[in-house]
């Protein structure tokens, strides 16, 4: 999948040049623009997994993209359990996907 970023002088709502932002995810740098939800700006960057279960270990991403499954909940400059989907990002935010491992240390 490919990112696709609207010409701004063809975008009719914000005809403006945007601004460049940077984030990052798990310790690498993800680039998007101003405006852009977390979610946005991570999957542009080419991941598609922002946490994983607690009881088998698999990936989760954006299921819904309007805030109501919570698969793509992630730490956010240390807050746990933001929606990226409805957070807007901020330049230098620092994201860390989760995974809570299910009382007991059982993963079955």
């Amino acid at each position: 999948m490919t990112a696709r970023l609207l010409a701004f002088s063809e975008d009719p709502v914000r005809p403006a040049p945007p601004t460049p932002i940077t984030i990052t995810v798990d310790g690498a740098a993800a680039t998007g623009v101003a405006g852009q939800s977390l979610a946005g700006v991570i999957l542009a960057s080419g991941a598609l997994a922002l946490r994983r279960t607690s009881a088998q270990g698999r990936a989760r991403g954006v299921l819904c993209g309007i805030g109501i499954c919570y698969d793509c909940v992630v730490e956010v400059n240390g807050q746990r359990d933001v929606r990226a989907c409805q957070r807007r990002a901020t330049n230098g935010d620092v994201i860390t996907t989760q995974h809570d491992p299910l009382p007991g240390g059982d993963t079955a």
